[in-house]
């Protein structure tokens, strides 16, 4: 007979969606979107469903991201779509899942989701504004293991957890990573995770408002920061 574990993994682990994008830059509101994958992963962390996208984001792409991507310039123009249907139909396979009740892991979710925003009013593409329900391992993790040492970067926590990430800032592999990250996290921490992913959803928001204040306070004390500066700490969406 098999061992029953202590404690079932959620029923929203069972299938979740996966969403990454990779850009021109760190600023949600100027960059761009290069590449973007949405995808389909069972309880176990199998693919069952996969898209990926190259667009062309109609400026050019700085030597720093295509360090980090690895996509120039050149071959974004030569091979990408046009950014508006890049937007569209991410956005169109979001809602997808999203309509079907299926929650979408994004790790540190406000950058992709207002940059995804920021793209759709670019181009006149109707955007997802309130995005839900949405599991962000990066916001989890601090939470369910908040004295832990060491930076939260994906690929550091990927190996905490034991996952796989072999090409690191390429969107289909941290997207699959992150969703297999919130898999472990489900796992590991399941005696302690609320019993429906809208609960999950809503503890997230005063999670990721809790840790932006609290690391606002840690950088006013270093002088990182001025003291009538504040992090947003707006999650999933800013």
């Amino acid at each position: 007979m098999d061992q029953l574990a202590l404690f079932d993994a959620p029923p929203w682990s069972r299938v979740i969606g996966v969403f990454d994008l990779e850009t021109t830059g760190v600023d949600v509101a100027a960059d761009r979107i290069v590449t973007a994958h949405v995808g389909l992963l069972d309880g176990a962390g199998s693919v069952l469903r996969a898209r990926d996208w190259l667009a062309d984001p109609g400026i050019a792409i700085p030597e720093g991201a295509t360090a980090v991507h690895g996509v120039t310039t050149e071959h974004a123009r030569t091979h990408g779509q046009p950014a508006r249907t890049v937007t569209a139909e991410v956005i169109a396979a979001l809602t997808e899942l999203f309509d079907a009740g299926i929650p979408v892991v994004a790790y540190n979710a406000p950058f992709d989701f207002s940059m995804l925003k920021n793209e759709a009013l670019r181009h006149g593409v109707t955007p997802i504004v309130s995005p839900a329900p949405v599991i962000d391992p990066l916001v989890m993790d601090k939470a369910y293991d908040r004295w832990r040492r060491g930076k939260r970067t994906l690929s550091v926590v990927a190996e905490h957890y034991a996952v796989r990430l072999d090409d690191a800032h390429e969107a289909a592999a941290d997207a699959v990573a992150a969703g297999r990250v919130a898999l472990a996290l489900a796992d590991r921490f399941a005696p302690w995770l609320p019993p429906t992913v809208q609960e999950l959803h809503t503890r997230q928001i005063a999670w990721a408002r809790a840790q932006a204040a609290s690391l606002t306070d840690y950088f006013i004390q270093i002088g990182r920061l001025a003291p009538e500066e504040r992090l947003d700490g707006s999650w999933p969406i800013r």
